[in-house]
């Protein structure tokens, strides 16, 4: 309808939303799919001011949106049935959308405070040792070069051996090497831990050094990719991703969930809890303390399907 407040052609803000994505990709240099997620995101929330205030909206009035209107906006979403992960995640769009109206207008960023959706916490899933081996050695076999299989297993087995994350292990250097019974890695907000690596972790890497047809020295990322660059994360996601079809294994078998495995099977075998926080590199220790949960969940799943009675 031609006079429905919802629709964008009646709203002048909605060219600042397609401007907003040029900037995102070229200036932020965000992903497409991020870009894409966050302009849907500008222009949904364009269109319920609209409805809300029953008027167009112009890029001016972006500079003065009150906590009531961000409040309703999102009541909207969840009535559509949004969960509260994507309803935190729609807020955070609605905000970074808001900062850029108010730069491109010259006037400082009001941003009224509205507390994001509290999002459920969920256990992390870890798997078995067989699988995590498994899994690895089919990534390692799945490779294009014997190299390339070699890095992929290496990778695989410093996360799931040493409880890294993914960026953790892809910013480890050349100046690693050799790699001895600890290893220092560099974390979130830049804090270095020390780690232990277990001997198969640690044979995996010197066959892969050994196997690297690019030299490796000073600070050459340790892992490199086919052309001898650094290596993109979205490539072992993919790996794991493909390994994990060919063995039917669950979608939760992440390159993540082998960090959590590390973590959970530490637990079982007796760990405490200040020792794997630091092991981690978490901040706090409540965030490590979600793995007292995973280790009860798993010993009430064998409770379930052991006891007569259960």
């Amino acid at each position: 309808m031609a006079d429905d407040p919802s629709s964008l052609d009646l709203h002048p803000a909605a060219a600042l939303a397609g401007r907003w994505a040029s900037y995102l990709q070229h200036d932020r240099r965000r992903s497409a799919h991020t870009v894409r997620a966050y302009v849907a995101t500008a222009h949904r929330f364009i269109a319920f001011l609209g409805r809300y205030r029953g008027e167009a909206i112009a890029p001016v009035g972006l500079t003065d949106i009150s906590a009531a209107d961000l409040r309703a906006f999102l009541a909207d979403r969840r009535a559509s049935g949004l969960g509260s992960a994507s309803a935190a995640r729609e807020l955070s769009g609605v905000r970074a959308f808001l900062r850029y109206a108010a730069d491109q207008q010259g006037v400082p960023a009001q941003l009224p405070r509205t507390r994001a959706p509290k999002r459920p916490r969920t256990l992390p899933r870890p798997a078995a040792p067989d699988e995590v081996m498994n899994l690895a050695e089919n990534a390692a076999d799945a490779a294009g070069e014997p190299w390339l299989g070699a890095r992929d297993l290496a990778i695989l087995l410093l996360l799931y051996g040493a409880g890294l994350r993914v960026a953790e292990a892809l910013s480890l250097t050349a100046n690693s090497l050799p790699i001895g019974s600890t290893l220092r890695v560099t974390g979130k907000r830049a804090k270095t831990r020390v780690v232990p690596i277990v001997a198969a972790a640690r044979e995996a890497i010197d066959e892969y050094v050994r196997q690297c047809p690019y030299p490796l020295s000073g600070e050459v990322p340790l892992f490199v990719g086919a052309r001898g660059g650094p290596l993109n994360p979205d490539l072992v996601r993919r790996s794991v991703a493909a390994a994990r079809r060919r063995l039917g294994l669950p979608d939760t078998l992440t390159p993540h969930a082998l960090r959590h495995s590390f973590a959970t099977h530490l637990l079982a075998r007796g760990a405490d809890l200040r020792s794997l926080q630091e092991l981690l590199g978490h901040a706090s220790l409540s965030s490590t303390q979600i793995y007292t949960a995973v280790d009860a969940a798993r010993l009430l799943d064998v409770y379930r399907h052991a006891h007569p009675r259960a």
